[in-house]
């Protein structure tokens, strides 16, 4: 019973650095986008920071769901789990640019660049934490 409140804990904590590490990477794709848009520097800025708030909380969430899912299969699971995050990352980038840059077109520009690019980052990201066993504890056979 204890074991089992261990690995709970340990894989909130894996889960929380995971987020924190990809939501800088992700970042930083989104202020450079958003500034290669819209040519303006504060426009990049802005959206960046209120992203890192909105998508933090809602990574971290899809994270928890992919760890409580029964897939079993590995490379379906890495093939797949990147399309379900950039979904729900593509709406939230649309709808918090479109109201930054005042202009609803240039919010589909960003999520339309973004879903390729982040897509890419994200499979990186996703495969680099699977092969780490950072923040996880496997069970001791007695």
């Amino acid at each position: 019973m204890k074991q089992e409140h261990i690995i709970k804990y340990s894989s909130k904590t894996r889960h929380l650095l995971k987020s924190i590490t990809w939501r800088l990477v992700a970042s930083l794709d989104t202020f450079l986008l958003s500034y290669i848009i819209s040519s303006n520097f504060v426009y990049g800025l802005k959206i960046s920071v209120y992203e890192i708030i909105s998508k933090f909380v809602l990574y971290y969430f899809h994270e928890r769901c992919w760890y409580k899912s029964k897939f079993k299969n590995r490379n379906l699971r890495h093939s797949i789990k990147p399309f379900t995050w950039r979904i729900i990352g593509s709406i939230d980038t649309l709808i918090i640019s479109s109201l930054i840059f005042n202009d609803v077109y240039l919010g589909f520009q960003l999520a339309s660049f973004e879903t390729l690019t982040k897509l890419i980052l994200y499979y990186i990201h996703d495969k680099v934490w699977y092969k780490s066993k950072f923040g996880l504890q496997h069970e001791k056979k007695l």
